[in-house]
C-alpha cells in the first residue's frame, strides 16, 4: 500500500501550508513532485524508501492540498526561489538543516533551485527528467512549440478558463496518458485537486514563473558563474522527450562539477512508470556518504 506507515499532516510554513506526509527513520530525504501532480507520485518506492531514510513528501505550494500564496505581477510567488523557500521551512519543522532532496519534473526544478539559493541545507541531489528551466526556453525551437506546447499554453492569461471547462482532458488524457495506464492508484488524488479552481490557477501561475522569474532566476545564476556543489545524480526516461532532444548529463555538468546518471526505460514518469529502477537508482545514489 503506498505510504503505508506514513502520517500524513498539514505543516504551516510561514507563506503557505502544505499537505505532507513523513514516514521512515534514518537520514532525511526530501521528495518533491512534478506537474500535474501531487506528492502521492511517490508512493510505489516512498514506503522502500522509508527503511533507510526519513522520507518527507510535501504538495508543493498551490498543488494538491498545500494553500496557494497570493499572486504577484512578476510570479515570484509561485517561483521555485519561493517553493524552495517552503522546503527549508518545512525541513526545519521537522528538525533537519540539511537533507538530501530528489525531485521530478516541477519538484526538479525546486530541487536545484533549492540547491542553489541554499547550498548549506542540500547534501545531495536527484533531478529526474528535467534540464533546466533556462536551458529548456533557451533552446525552444519547433520541436518544443509542438512537443512542450502545454509550456506555452499555460502562460496565457486565459489558461485556467480553457482547462476548466474539462480539467481531466486537459491535465491528463490530452497531455499525459502514460499516466492513465499501467499502476497509479494516485490517479484519483491527482484528478480531485486538477480540478479545484485554485489548483488550476497555481499550475498555470507555476508555469507563468517559470516563463520569466524562473528563467531570469536561471540566466543570473549561469551569467555569475554559480553552480551546485553537492553530488548531483540525473535520471530521465529513455523513452521520453529528455533523452530524444538533449544531452542530459551534458547539460547539467554545465551547471555542477559532480554530475553522474542515467536514463530508465520508460517514458517521463519514472517513479510509476518504472518503481523498481527508480528505487534503485535513488536508494544507491542517497545512501552514499553515510
Amino acid at each position: 500500500m503506498a505510504f503505508e506507515g506514513f502520517e500524513l499532516s498539514q505543516i504551516d510554513v510561514g507563506e503557505v501550508s502544505l499537505r505532507v506526509r513523513h514516514g521512515g527513520s534514518g537520514p532525511p530525504l526530501l521528495l518533491l513532485h512534478g506537474y500535474p501532480e501531487t506528492h502521492m507520485m511517490w508512493g510505489e518506492v516512498a514506503g522502500e524508501l522509508a527503511r533507510d531514510f526519513t522520507v518527507i513528501a510535501p504538495d508543493l505550494r498551490g498543488y494538491g492540498k498545500s494553500t496557494p500564496p497570493a499572486d504577484s505581477d512578476d510570479h515570484e510567488t509561485y517561483s521555485k526561489r519561493a517553493m524552495a523557500r517552503d522546503a527549508i521551512g518545512l525541513m526545519r519543522h521537522f528538525g533537519f538543516e540539511r537533507f538530501d532532496v530528489a525531485g521530478h519534473d516541477r519538484g526538479g526544478r525546486v530541487g536545484y533551485r533549492l540547491a542553489l539559493d541554499h547550498p548549506q541545507a542540500v547534501r545531495r541531489l536527484s533531478i529526474l527528467d528535467i534540464i533546466p528551466t533556462g536551458e529548456v526556453w533557451a533552446r525552444a525551437d519547433r520541436r518544443f512549440a509542438l512537443g512542450y506546447w502545454h509550456w506555452s499554453f499555460l502562460v496565457q492569461s486565459n489558461a485556467e478558463a480553457l482547462i476548466s471547462l474539462d480539467p481531466e482532458l486537459f491535465f491528463f488524457r490530452a497531455q499525459f496518458r502514460s499516466i492513465l495506464t499501467g499502476f497509479t492508484g494516485a490517479y484519483a488524488d491527482y484528478l480531485a485537486c486538477a480540478k479545484q479552481p485554485s489548483v488550476i490557477h497555481a499550475m498555470c501561475e507555476d508555469y507563468r514563473a517559470g516563463a520569466t522569474y524562473d528563467r531570469l532566476a536561471d540566466q543570473a545564476d549561469k551569467e555569475a558563474g554559480n553552480f551546485i556543489g553537492c553530488p548531483v545524480q540525473v535520471l530521465w526516461g529513455g523513452k521520453g522527450i529528455i533523452n530524444t532532444w538533449y544531452d542530459a548529463l551534458e547539460i547539467w555538468r554545465e551547471w555542477a562539477p559532480d554530475v553522474r546518471g542515467q536514463a530508465i526505460g520508460c517514458g517521463h514518469f519514472l517513479p510509476e512508470e518504472k518503481p523498481a529502477e527508480t528505487l534503485a537508482a535513488l536508494r544507491s545514489f542517497h545512501a552514499e556518504g553515510f
